[in-house]
């Protein structure tokens, strides 16, 4: 465990505030993206963003588009720039380079993958068909090295407990519905769901070469099982206890305990042999997983493997097959119409598979240096704004605020690209197979390299995101904060816009990572990163309840049809996006242009910053789409990241004279403030 210098408040509070821009800029704000037939009291979405929302409606490729898309589509375009250019070079087998354009030509070869067809996976299938109950453990550690992860899987990360080692985790269950919901649902829109989803793995287990009652008994044997993992499942905001999830069980507990294979041998067969003990998410499904293991006859299992295969391999197979499983999951599921050009899809097996290798070419071309100089002193002053948030706490004792401030001095910042990039000379992708077979290949690489990882310290200077990827994120295992170089252009940063406009967008995102290190979830780990109480009960207790306070005020709102918001499942980014808020603000008030009363281009500057956040969170979204994400995301959706948030804010209802009788307006009294 590392040590941990103490930081006095007064030291922190000394840190300078820097200026992002030594010269006035443009407001940065475009009228245009507005709809001000809105007033913004009554619908702040809607009038930062209406007139974006307008000019950008969904195509039918997309279930939702928001500005996070739309840079992602520029992304998009600059990466196709890197892979045309490797079109033109000649490059050694084994290389880098032969990977990506290999991976990819293989990806846009659809007169190949329509001649195969399900090819690719029969050597697979005719493998299980071969099945017998005795070689159980065996086949369970092939195809969990492979592509599946039938009755439970396992992964390795760092411990909750001691984040400076790496451990094993073990979950059990699959799912082909995106949630426990879907399954348990009653009601007669779910029963349509539920009906649909099983015809839909009829046609695929058909097209994959079975006869039609083979593929029906399948089928239900299948579905009965995912209906029984889900009855066992936790919710998903249960998910988010932590505690909930830390098990410990060592392989003589497991083996007493869920006997249904050989687990030293199954744990052997992983790579794993000095293996003493794993995290078990959750006991009550591996109960489940366990009873299926001993009571299914050879036949079932049979079944239940090739479900594995076909479902997962459905995209990377012919269009006729991958057409059936889009017209599920994409269609009724989301409400996308298309999928996305061949090109596009394309793009996502060499970005994902050679992350780090594209990612390398990426920042090479397309990243400025001098942005992660800026964000350097966006970050600083961010982080004093918390700290002066976090010292000003009238609920919190002096005791638990030297040790947020600690933990918030302890963070780590990635920004940009990782300082060490990752080898990928053990990969062989090779054009003479199968794209199904490359991407077997990949997967089994990236898998023992995750299981290597066993037993040996976390590697910190590792990257959970790729650069090119239009996203943050906070660690709480590493307590750190990373902000890749795709998110570091315009509208989320511009090195051209005020300072407004910049604190409102990234510095809110900046903000909003810092804030999960002291959210639901956040707040339950140390300055290490271990999961560890280092708050006094009286705070505690405080905190949870203002939590509650926030949480109920989501579960009011009726995110879609009858369907509310879930304030538990949100309620960690809730709190992120009102301590970012918050604090990105507080930031901006001491830049000059945060101390002026300058208008530019008709608004003030605590106009420009809220209008600045607003706009980043537009979007337009399907039914089918907000449902999903109402039931499966820890993030609300953007109106209500803008709109439910805002109503919190008393700078919000100041700058815009926002008053009692508008329908954004919240009593005082009723507000739930945090950080």
């Amino acid at each position: 465990m590392k040590t941990i210098k103490t930081l006095t408040l007064a030291a922190l509070m000394a840190l300078p505030l820097l200026s992002l821009n030594a010269q006035q800029k443009t407001s940065g704000i475009n009228r245009a993206d507005m709809d001000t037939s809105v007033k913004p009291g009554d619908d702040f979405f809607q009038y930062a963003g209406g007139g974006w929302m307008k000019a950008n409606p969904l195509s039918p490729q997309y279930s939702s588009y928001g500005v996070f898309n739309d840079l992602a589509e520029k992304n998009r375009l600059q990466l196709q720039e890197l892979f045309d250019n490797l079109q033109k070079e000649q490059h050694a087998f084994g290389t880098v380079g032969q990977k990506v354009k290999d991976l990819y030509n293989m990806a846009m070869d659809s007169v190949r993958l329509n001649r195969e067809g399900a090819l690719p996976i029969q050597a697979d299938l005719a493998e299980v068909q071969t099945f017998k109950k005795e070689n159980l453990t065996k086949a369970i550690a092939k195809m969990h090295l492979a592509m599946a992860n039938p009755f439970f899987g396992i992964g390795v990360e760092g411990d909750l407990a001691n984040s400076s080692m790496n451990v094993v985790y073990m979950s059990a269950g699959t799912s082909g519905l995106p949630d426990r919901d879907y399954y348990l649902n009653t009601d007669a829109d779910s029963k349509k769901l539920q009906e649909a989803y099983r015809n839909t793995l009829q046609k695929l287990f058909v097209l994959a070469g079975f006869k039609e009652k083979d593929a029906k008994r399948a089928v239900k044997t299948v579905y009965d099982m995912e209906y029984k993992f889900a009855e066992a499942s936790m919710t998903r905001a249960e998910r988010r206890d932590y505690t909930k999830l830390y098990n410990i069980r060592t392989v003589e507990q497991l083996q007493q305990d869920y006997p249904a294979i050989n687990w030293r041998q199954y744990f052997d067969l992983m790579g794993l042999k000095e293996l003493k003990q794993v995290i078990l998410t959750e006991p009550k499904v591996m109960a489940v997983a366990n009873e299926f293991m001993t009571t299914m006859k050879d036949q079932a299992i049979k079944d239940y493997f090739c479900n594995e295969i076909i479902t997962g391999s459905a995209g990377y197979l012919s269009d006729e097959i991958a057409e059936v499983s889009f017209d599920f999951f994409g269609r009724m599921l989301t409400g996308q119409q298309q999928r996305q050009p061949r090109w596009k899809r394309a793009q996502g097996y060499p970005n994902s598979l050679l992350g780090e290798a594209v990612g390398q070419l990426y920042v090479e071309k397309f990243f400025p240096e001098e942005s992660k100089q800026k964000m350097m002193k966006l970050i600083t002053n961010l982080r004093k704004s918390l700290a002066q948030h976090i010292s000003s706490l009238d609920w919190m004792s002096a005791e638990t605020k030297i040790n947020a401030l600690v933990k918030l001095n302890a963070f780590t910042v990635k920004i940009g690209y990782p300082d060490q990039w990752r080898d990928y000379s053990g990969l062989v992708i090779d054009p003479q197979k199968s794209l199904y077979e490359n991407i077997k290949a990949a997967s089994i690489y990236e898998t023992r390299r995750n299981l290597d990882k066993c037993d040996k310290p976390v590697d910190r200077e590792e990257w959970g995101m790729t650069p090119q990827t239009v996203n943050a994120y906070y660690n709480p295992l590493n307590n750190e904060i990373c902000f890749p170089a795709a998110i570091l252009q315009a509208p989320f940063f511009d090195p051209n816009a005020s300072d407004a406009v910049n604190y409102g967008a990234i510095g809110v995102v900046i903000g909003h990572e810092m804030t999960h290190g002291f959210d639901d979830q956040g707040s339950t780990f140390d300055a290490d990163g271990n999961m560890a109480n280092w708050w006094k009960e009286q705070d505690s207790e405080k905190f949870h309840a203002s939590a509650e306070k926030l949480a109920a005020q989501f579960d009011q709102i009726i995110a879609v049809g009858e369907e509310h918001a879930n304030g538990h499942l949100t309620l960690g980014e809730n709190i992120a996006d009102q301590g970012g808020l918050r604090i990105a603000y507080d930031a901006f008030k001491k830049t000059d242009e945060g101390q002026s009363d300058e208008v530019i281009d008709g608004f003030t500057p605590d106009q420009r910053f809220y209008l600045s956040y607003g706009r980043i969170w537009a979007e337009n979204i399907t039914d089918e789409a907000a449902y999903q994400q109402t039931k499966t995301d820890p993030h609300s959706l953007g109106k209500w990241r803008v709109n439910a948030t805002l109503r919190n804010i008393d700078t919000f209802f100041d700058a815009f004279g926002v008053k009692a009788g508008d329908k954004m307006w919240l009593d005082p009294a009723d507000r739930a403030i945090i950080w």
